[in-house]
């Protein structure tokens, strides 16, 4: 039999995880119809399947199985490849899964090409794996045309050693593109029109240390928002996630004086308890989240704050989740991402005890949950019948359509083709 290769004219991607994944599956779809193939739906039947995977949490593992399945069931004769995170940390389960054909690991992502040029189906699964220290070099990614925000990849790594998380062994060590770059592309994105940029990175904050990474920063995350806020056609920009002890004073203070920067932030906390954060080995205190969130209110009291918090860590007493409700409740945050904790291979937090019992984990993110419904809520009624302007997306559910405000803010309303990637006045009701 030839190689696949030569047989192959459509490809279908499925994105699992993070923002920064969207942005790479955008680039594999682009490197590919470079190469020949046409992109066409996942629910449709394709040559190539890919799926880029997230590691985060048990759920995703699962549910990467779940596709391979499905694929299996659907077209059994044609290539799955999967890469991402869970195919870096466990290439040989991947491998183990019948239907896989390919897994690439961090360094070989983006060689997909090249690889799938040496397939032929019924062979034995391929592994493109590799030492993680040898992930050295940085690849920048956006998603275009795929949505009206667009995603930009301009960090990825990460040099922190938090006790709960697998990404450093996923992606490697902290590194980023040039300003420069990240200009350019934001100038190419302009010309597409696209509206929105959404910078994008595992560990924003520490933008600037270069392609390769190391100890020094060559250059930092103020002086790339600074440049991008000149750039012509592009109209908002967001900041993805960013890390409560590197989003510094000087960037909370730009944004408020941005015309493009939107005053919108999401600070991972993970925990309100102060010994939690510690065996978390997060590398600040309670006290400094509530400042920044305080310091963000005095210049931008409109600002929406996201929240990343996980419940259930090892040794998280019921007097620790209630210090985390409490200091959460009295927090002018508006919205929470919840996590539940899962236990993750090859982490610190596995050798911590008394672990948390699922069933109790699953209580105490019912109770945020609930929690974060009730503080958007309430930054929304404090934002009706104000006019803020939406940059409405393309057609959704049920003929209608969806948009954001500047400060996150989500709009519905039926669907109009002119509103379309436009940005709208509008009055909050």
């Amino acid at each position: 039999m030839p190689p696949f290769m030569e047989q192959v004219k459509t490809v279908a991607f499925h994105t699992l995880g993070c923002k920064l994944n969207f942005s790479e599956t955008s680039t594999l779809g682009r490197l590919l119809e470079q190469d020949g193939f046409v992109k066409t739906d996942f629910e449709d039947t394709a040559d190539v399947y890919v799926i880029n995977t997230c590691s985060v949490t048990d759920n995703a593992d699962k549910e990467c199985r779940m596709l391979v399945r499905r694929i299996q069931r659907r077209a059994p004769g044609s290539m799955v490849v999967i890469t991402g995170c869970y195919a870096q940390l466990k290439p040989q389960e991947i491998a183990s899964i019948e239907g896989v054909d390919l897994v690439l690991g961090a360094a070989e992502k983006f060689n997909i090409a090249e690889h799938l040029k040496t397939l032929t189906k019924g062979d034995s699964t391929k592994i493109c794996s590799c030492d993680i220290e040898e992930v050295n070099s940085f690849h920048a990614s956006y998603s275009l045309n795929d949505r009206t925000r667009t995603f930009l990849k301009v960090q990825d790594g990460c040099d922190y050693t938090c006790a709960f998380c697998t990404i450093p062994m996923a992606r490697g060590k902290s590194r980023s593109d040039s300003v420069a770059n990240v200009v350019a592309h934001a100038h190419t994105l302009a010309a597409t029109g696209v509206k929105e940029i959404v910078l994008t990175g595992v560990n924003l904050g520490d933008f600037g240390k270069g392609f390769e990474g190391g100890k020094k920063r060559e250059e930092s995350f103020f002086e790339l928002a600074q440049e991008l806020d000149e750039v012509e056609g592009i109209s908002r920009y967001r900041i993805s996630s960013i890390e409560p002890n590197l989003l510094t004073n000087e960037i909370i203070e730009f944004v408020a004086n941005s015309r493009k920067f939107m005053p919108h932030f999401h600070i991972p906390l993970q925990s309100g308890s102060n010994e939690i954060l510690g065996l978390m080995r997060r590398r600040y205190r309670r006290e400094l989240y509530a400042e920044k969130v305080a310091l963000i209110k005095q210049f931008m009291p409109h600002c929406a704050i996201g929240v990343d918090v996980i419940v259930g860590f090892p040794a998280e007493s019921d007097a620790h989740f209630q210090e985390t409700y409490d200091f959460l409740h009295e927090l002018d945050v508006t919205y929470l991402h919840v996590f539940t904790y899962s236990e993750r291979a090859n982490t610190h937090a596995l050798d911590i005890k008394p672990v948390v019992p699922v069933h109790i984990r699953n209580e105490r993110n019912k109770i945020l949950r609930n929690l974060s419904h009730k503080k958007q809520q309430f930054f929304n009624e404090q934002h009706l019948h104000q006019t803020r302007k939406v940059l409405f997306e393309s057609l959704g559910k049920d003929g209608m359509m969806e948009g954001y405000t500047d400060n996150y803010i989500k709009v519905t309303t039926p669907f109009r083709q002119e509103w379309h990637n436009q940005l709208i006045d509008w009055e909050l009701r």
